[in-house]
């Protein structure tokens, strides 16, 4: 199945955070929070301003992003958990250091 969300919606895959700790202390299940960072899936066409212009997102497929910890609503694609947010939830895109580089 292929999703495709909405005006200004945006789909999520959360990643995953390290199950140990940088010392080396491993981290059980029932002591994680809920990650707020993921991969960008899909995203919607945009929202329209005031004029009815289509104004795009911000972000694209493949970005690295950062986002609330309460923020979306949680999903089931073909098995996988996702979620669902609007791009005024996303609190910023994550770029390495590479990346920076490479663009310089």
């Amino acid at each position: 199945m292929h999703f495709r969300p909405l005006h200004d919606r945006v789909l999520v895959r959360r990643i995953e955070a390290d199950e140990k700790t940088a010392g080396g202390i491993i981290i059980p299940d029932t002591a994680k929070e809920k990650p707020q960072e993921g991969e960008v899936i899909a995203v919607g066409p945009g929202a329209r301003d005031e004029s009815g212009k289509l104004v795009e997102l911000a972000v694209k497929p493949g970005d690295h992003i950062l986002f609330g910890k309460w923020s979306g609503t949680d999903v089931r694609i073909d098995g996988e958990d996702l979620l669902i947010m609007k791009e005024s939830d996303i609190l910023g895109i994550i770029v390495s250091i590479a990346e920076l580089k490479k663009a310089a």
